[in-house]
């Protein structure tokens, strides 16, 4: 499987394997392994971002992931062999090829203006919601820079008067 049959299966179901916003995080670790987690600061609180190689993603005290980032920015994307068969992929992708696969896979898409200003350009997939983000390098054609779906929006039942939030 290449990388742009990933993305494109992404794009039409918005899930990657177990991967979905929404998805219980020991589902996720039971068929991926336990995930390096990313601190920022000396902050060690919810929601906490958790990587599987360029697979980011955010998780709520709650256990469930509220958001999937896919940096493919670099020259080789690194993925938990769990989820694709493979870890490696070379990275690098262009627009055309982007927007090639979507379409041969009957992927309908649109521009997506949110992120779409200066040097960046985007789409996003109508049945998932997944917006691919391009980085246009000066003289050069847009290359893709990071993939996911928008993010998961809820009522933390783990917030509670007995367990506040944290700021």
């Amino acid at each position: 499987m290449e990388l742009l049959d990933v993305l494109t299966e992404f794009a039409q179901s918005g899930q990657l394997g177990p991967l979905s916003n929404g998805a219980a995080w020991d589902t996720v670790t039971a068929v991926l392994g336990e995930p390096f987690e990313v601190v920022i600061g000396k902050r060690h609180s919810w929601p906490r971002l958790f990587a599987y190689g360029d697979l980011e993603l955010s998780v709520c005290r709650c256990q469930k992931i509220i958001l999937i980032c896919l940096q493919t920015w670099r020259d080789g994307i690194d993925l938990p062999a769990g989820l694709v068969g493979r870890e490696a992929f070379p990275g690098n992708l262009t627009y055309a090829d982007v927007i090639e696969s979507l379409d041969r896979a009957g992927c309908t898409w649109r521009p997506y203006t949110p992120l779409t200003f200066g040097n960046q350009c985007s789409v996003q997939a109508m049945s998932s919601g997944v917006v691919f983000v391009f980085e246009i390098p000066e003289g050069e054609d847009p290359v893709l820079n990071v993939v996911g779906p928008p993010p998961r929006q809820h009522d933390c039942p783990a917030v509670t008067e007995t367990t506040p939030a944290t700021p």
